[in-house]
């Protein structure tokens, strides 16, 4: 449904740093970039998610809004999860197995630098 989405920050390259690592075990990366924005997505393809910068006051929404990104695996899920926090982001539930949500349901949750909710999550696995 779905085309693409994108995010205002306050600061690009703290953003880009951010996204850069926790994306890449998810297998997004850079498929474009100027100096006021970065677009994530697979290799070769055109952007789904990107970061642009903002001079004036970033509004981050509140409780009720988060993006989930798609992950391969468990273990990118994980990996996902700890590059966001060695890299500015912070813990908002942990990762694992988070049957709240469903049987098999692993996903990780965290807050990037802005305060956006962000997910990676895994299709389920018995």
């Amino acid at each position: 449904m779905l085309h693409h989405l994108s995010f205002a920050v306050a600061d690009l390259a703290r953003s880009g740093a951010f996204y850069d690592v926790v994306l890449a075990p998810l297998g997004y990366g850079r498929v474009w970039e100027d100096e006021i924005a970065i677009g994530y997505g697979l290799t070769g393809g055109v952007d789904k998610f990107a970061i642009k910068l903002r001079t004036e006051a970033v509004a981050v929404p509140g409780e009720g809004f988060h993006v989930a990104f798609t992950a391969p695996s468990r273990e990118a899920v994980t990996a996902f999860f700890d590059a966001a926090l060695q890299h500015g982001g912070r813990d908002n539930g942990g990762a694992g197995l988070h049957p709240e949500y469903g049987d098999g349901y692993y996903a990780a949750f965290v807050f990037d630098p802005d305060g956006y909710r962000i997910e990676a999550t895994v299709d389920q696995e018995g």
